[in-house]
C-alpha cells in the first residue's frame, strides 16, 4: 500500500518537524512495516537547475536563419549566452533557463542534460524552454513567456509550487484493516508519536476534514433503494447530485493520485478514489440518468447470469456474487468492480452515490471467483467500518459540490436494519501486563487508547470495560487490546533479562522449556541465521511428490491468494524462498534454522508436527582474503544434526540409520526409532532447487522436534568423572564393496565390540585408478578404553581382531591394519 508523506501531514498537527524515515521508522516499530520510501516530483526531476531569467539581447545567428543569439540575465553579475531557436524569443521577457548542468525529462523515456556546447559555432549555456522540454506541458510551440513580475534568479520550482514528496511503501497484514488508509496511518503514527516522545499526553492529534457543510436535500428525487440480501450488505447508502459537470480533476487531485500510482479518470472518478484512500471506505458513482426504473437493488442474481465490466470484458456470475442491479440489468458487482453501461462519463449530470458496508467473506468469494484485484476489493475483503459509511458519503458528496458543481437533491438513503456495536471488553491491567512483560504507566495506557478511538467507560485501578470502534475487526479480546498497547507503546520496552542462555544441566536433566533456546543458541553461535518463515504457502509446490499425500493436505477455504491456498507439510519450501529471496539480494553463503509447524489433515481432524529445519547454501564462509573458501557439504550439514543430538543428550548411535534418495533428496541419511523417522538429511533434488533458481548444492536437514524431546525427556543426563585411563587409536585401512556405506561398517563395529569401543572416525575416502572397478578405500580410526584399568596389548589385539572378523565376514573386507 502506498502512502503520500505529504498527504500524510495534511492530517497530523503539528506536521512541521516530521521526516519521511523518522516517519517510517515509527510506523514499522508499530507494525505498519515501511518496505521503502521513494522520493517523487510533480514534475520529473523538479526542475532542479531551471531559474527564472530575463532576455537582455536578441540577435540573428550569423550562421543559422532559424536561431537568435540571446543574452539573459539569471541574477549573476555575468550575463548568460544563450542560442535559441524559438520564433517567440524577444528581448525583455521573462523565460524559464536550464542551467549548465541541469537535467531535463520531457517525456518518453527522453533525458536531457543541459551541456555548455557550441552551435553552429556560437557559445550556448544553457537552454530557454518551452513547455514540453521540461514536463510542464505538451506545447512546442515556443519558450514560456513568464509574469514579468517574478524575480529574477529564482527557482523555477518555487514558481510552480512544485515540492518533493515520498511515498511510504507499507507492507499491510490482513488484520490491520483500519490501516489501509491515509487517516488510519495518520492515526497510528499520531498514537506511537504522543506515547514514544511524550509520555501518551496528547501533543500530536488526528484532524479529520471537516463535513459541517453538508446539506441533504429532501425526498427520494423519485428514487428507491431496496436491499434484498442483508446478511451479504447489512448497510446501505446512497445520495443522488443533479447538474454535475464531469471533466478532468485539479491539479492538486490529479497530483495525489498519481504519487501513489493511480491513473486520474474524471473529476467524480477522482473523487471517490481519493475518498477511499483518505478514509479507507470504499465509494461508487453511478450515472443516475442510466438508472432504470429509478431504482437501486442489492441483490444476487441466477448462476450463470452474464455481465459485462468496466474493461469490456464478460463476467459469468456466481449466484453467491452480491450484485447493484437496476430494474432490467446488473450494474456493478457489488464492492468489487463497476459495470460497463453505468459508470460515469464525460456526458454525465446527474450521479447516484453509493457508500456501503458489505459482508468481507462475500466479497472474498467474489475475488478469487473472478480473479478481480481491486483498491475497494482490497479493503471489502478485509472488512471496512459500517460507522464510517456516512462520513465517506457526505465527505465524497461535498468534494463533488465543490469541484464538479454538483447539487445534491435527495436525503440520505440509509438501509441499516441492525446497526453493528462497538464490542466491549472488560480489561485486567495487572493481567495484561504479565502478559506483556511491562508496566504501562497510567498516561500511556489512557494515552493509547485516546489515540486509537478505544474509549474507557469505567475504570477502577485494575478493571477498565472498553468501547472499542467497529473499525478495529480484530480488536475484542483483552489479548488483543494488550497487542495494541505493545506495538504502540513499543516491543523495546519489554526488558530482557541479562543473561539470555541456559545451562543444559539443571539438577542432572535436561529441562523442557528451555530446550529450544539451547538449540537457538548452539545453531546461531555457530553462524546460522533464525528464519520464520509462513506456515501457509503454495500447493503447487507439493503437486507431483508422492510423498505429501494429497488427502492430507489442509486447504484454505478463503485463501488470499494461489500462493497462499494450504498449509505446509514440509518445512522445505519455505526455506528454499527464503534462500531464493536472500540470494535474489546478493547474499548466497548462508546457514539457515527454524523452529515451525507442519500441518497434516487426519481421519479425525489435524495434525501439527513441530519441526527443527536447517538449510546450507554456497561456501561454509563469506569470501574473504585470509582464507581459502570451502563449499558447505553434507558431511558438514551432518555434523550439526549430530551435535543437536549431542546437546540434547542423545547418541547417534541410539538411533538406525539408512541411505535416502528419493523425490526430496539426490542422496541423504536418516534416522530412525524403530519405524519412526528422527532425522533426514541431505542434498536436495537439484530439479527443486531449480524451480527456486538456487543451484545444485542445497542441502536441508528435517529434525523432528517432537520425537527429539521425547528421548531427551526420558533420558538421565549424568555428570561423569573424566576418565582415570587412557584411550588408545587404533588405526585400519579397509578394501571394500562401494555399496558398503560408513555407517554399515560403525553399526557393525559398535556390535561387535560392545565394551572397549568409545570411538570410531573415518578420516580418508579413496576411490580411483589404483584399486579395482566398483572398491572403495575407507581410512578408519577405533577408539578403546576400559574405565577400569589401562588396556594391555593382549586385549587391544583381541578387540581389533573382533573388529577385522567382523568386517571380512559381513562386507568381505580386504584389511591392511597400519
Amino acid at each position: 500500500m502506498k502512502i503520500s508523506f505529504n498527504w500524510l501531514k495534511q492530517y497530523i498537527s503539528p506536521s512541521a518537524d516530521l521526516n519521511p524515515d523518522h516517519v517510517a521508522e515509527l510506523l514499522t516499530h508499530c507494525g505498519l512495516e515501511v518496505e521503502s520510501i521513494e522520493q517523487l516530483d510533480s514534475i520529473k526531476g523538479g526542475l532542479v537547475g531551471v531559474v527564472i531569467g530575463q532576455v537582455k539581447s536578441v540577435v540573428q545567428h550569423p550562421n543559422a536563419d532559424r536561431l537568435k543569439l540571446t543574452k539573459v540575465d539569471v541574477g549573476e553579475e555575468n550575463l548568460l549566452d544563450i542560442v535559441c531557436g524559438a520564433p517567440n524569443v524577444a528581448e525583455g521577457q521573462k523565460v524559464l533557463v536550464a542551467r549548465v548542468g541541469s537535467v531535463l525529462y520531457p517525456g518518453d523515456g527522453e533525458i536531457l542534460e543541459i551541456k555548455k556546447s557550441k552551435i553552429r559555432g556560437e557559445v550556448s549555456e544553457g537552454m530557454l524552454c518551452a513547455e514540453d522540454e521540461l514536463g510542464l506541458g505538451k506545447s512546442h510551440d515556443g519558450i514560456v513567456v513568464l509574469p514579468e513580475d517574478l524575480v529574477i534568479g529564482s527557482p523555477a520550482a518555487d514558481h510552480y509550487g512544485i515540492k518533493p514528496d515520498h511515498i511510504l511503501e507499507i507492507g499491510l497484514t490482513p488484520n490491520r484493516n483500519d490501516a489501509t488508509s491515509h487517516i488510519g496511518v495518520a492515526r497510528d503514527l499520531v498514537a506511537v508519536m504522543n506515547a514514544k516522545e511524550h509520555q501518551g499526553e496528547a501533543f500530536y492529534t488526528l484532524i479529520l476534514p471537516s463535513i459541517e457543510k453538508f446539506e441533504e436535500g429532501k425526498g427520494t428525487a423519485g428514487f428507491s433503494v431496496i436491499v434484498e440480501d442483508i446478511e451479504k450488505c447489512p448497510r446501505y447508502m446512497g445520495i443522488r447530485i443533479d447538474d454535475v459537470n464531469v471533466a478532468s480533476s485539479p491539479d492538486w487531485l490529479q497530483q495525489k493520485l498519481k504519487f501513489i500510482g493511480l491513473k486520474p479518470v474524471n473529476n467524480i472518478v477522482d473523487i471517490t478514489n481519493f475518498v477511499l484512500h483518505e478514509t479507507g471506505h470504499p465509494l461508487h458513482a453511478f450515472d443516475a440518468g442510466k438508472i432504470v426504473g429509478k431504482v437501486v437493488k442489492i441483490k444476487t442474481v441466477a448462476e450463470g447470469s452474464k455481465f459485462i465490466a468496466l474493461d469490456e470484458s464478460e463476467k459469468k456470475l456466481s449466484s453467491t456474487d452480491l450484485m447493484i442491479c437496476d430494474e432490467n440489468s446488473t450494474m456493478c458487482i457489488a464492492g468489487v468492480y463497476g459495470g460497463l453501461n453505468s459508470g460515469v462519463t464525460e456526458i454525465t449530470t446527474q450521479v447516484f452515490l453509493e457508500s456501503a458496508f458489505f459482508n468481507s467473506q462475500s466479497i472474498r468469494k467474489t475475488v478469487k471467483l473472478h480473479d478481480l484485484h481491486t483498491d475497494a476489493a482490497y479493503r471489502y475483503e478485509r472488512g471496512v467500518d459500517p460507522k464510517l459509511t456516512p462520513y465517506a458519503l457526505k465527505r465524497a458528496a461535498l468534494l463533488i459540490q465543490e469541484i464538479a458543481g454538483g447539487k445534491i437533491v435527495s436525503a440520505i438513503f440509509d438501509n441499516y436494519p441492525q446497526p453493528v456495536e462497538n464490542a466491549l471488553v472488560n480489561f485486567n491491567m495487572i493481567k495484561a501486563e504479565e502478559i506483556a512483560g511491562v508496566a504501562f504507566p497510567d498516561p500511556i495506557f489512557r494515552g493509547i487508547m485516546r489515540d486509537t478511538g478505544i474509549e474507557i467507560l469505567k475504570s477502577n485501578e485494575e478493571e477498565h470495560t472498553l468501547s472499542v470502534p467497529t473499525g478495529k475487526v480484530d480488536v475484542n479480546r483483552q489479548i488483543d487490546i494488550v497487542e495494541e498497547l505493545l506495538r504502540i507503546y513499543g516491543y523495546d520496552k519489554v526488558e530482557l533479562k541479562g543473561k539470555l542462555n541456559a545451562s543444559m544441566v539443571e539438577g542432572f536433566g535436561l529441562k523442557r522449556d528451555n530446550v529450544k533456546e539451547v538449540i537457538s543458541n548452539y545453531l546461531s553461535s555457530n553462524g546460522f541465521y533464525e528464519i520464520m518463515a509462513n506456515s501457509l504457502t503454495k500447493s503447487s509446490n507439493h503437486i507431483g511428490i508422492n510423498s505429501f499425500n494429497e488427502k492430507e493436505r489442509v486447504k484454505i477455504l478463503n485463501p488470499l491468494s494461489q500462493d497462499l491456498d494450504v498449509l505446509r507439510q514440509t518445512m522445505l519450501f519455505s526455506g528454499l524462498e527464503v534462500l531464493e529471496y536472500n540470494k535474489n539480494r546478493r547474499a548466497a553463503d548462508l546457514r539457515l534454522y527454524e523452529f515451525g509447524k507442519t500441518y497434516h489433515k487426519a481421519e479425525k481432524g489435524y495434525v501439527e508436527n513441530t519441526h527443527l529445519s536447517l538449510f546450507m547454501n554456497g561456501n561454509r564462509e563469506s569470501e574473504s582474503w585470509s582464507g581459502v573458501q570451502k563449499r558447505s557439504t553434507f558431511y558438514y550439514l551432518k555434523s550439526f544434526v549430530v551435535n543437536v543430538f549431542e546437546r540434547l543428550g542423545l547418541n547417534e548411535n541410539i538411533f538406525l540409520t539408512d541411505t535416502i534418495s528419493d523425490e526430496l533428496f539426490s542422496q541423504g541419511l536418516v534416522y530412525k526409532k524403530g519405524e519412526k523417522v528422527i532425522a533426514s538429511f541431505g542434498l536436495v533434488q537439484s530439479k527443486l532447487a531449480k524451480k527456486f533458481d538456487l543451484g545444485k548444492d542445497v542441502l536441508y536437514a528435517d529434525l523432528n522436534w517432537d520425537a527429539l524431546l521425547k528421548y531427551s525427556s526420558n533420558k538421565d543426563l549424568k555428570m561423569l568423572d573424566i576418565p582415570k585411563y587412557p584411550e588408545v587409536r587404533r588405526d585400519l585401512s579397509l578394501l571394500l564393496d562401494k555399496k558398503v556405506s560408513y555407517s554399515m561398517l560403525k553399526d557393525a563395529a559398535y556390535r561387535s565390540e560392545k565394551k572397549l569401543l568409545v570411538g570410531i572416525n573415518l578420516f580418508d575416502i579413496y576411490e580411483g585408478d589404483k584399486i579395482e572397478a566398483g572398491k572403495k578405500s575407507y581410512a578408519v580410526s577405533f577408539n578403546l578404553r576400559d574405565d577400569n584399568s589401562t588396556l594391555n596389548d593382549k586385549q587391544i589385539d583381541a578387540c581389533m581382531e573382533r573388529l577385522m572378523k567382523t568386517f571380512e565376514s559381513e562386507f568381505g573386507a580386504i584389511i591392511r591394519r597400519s
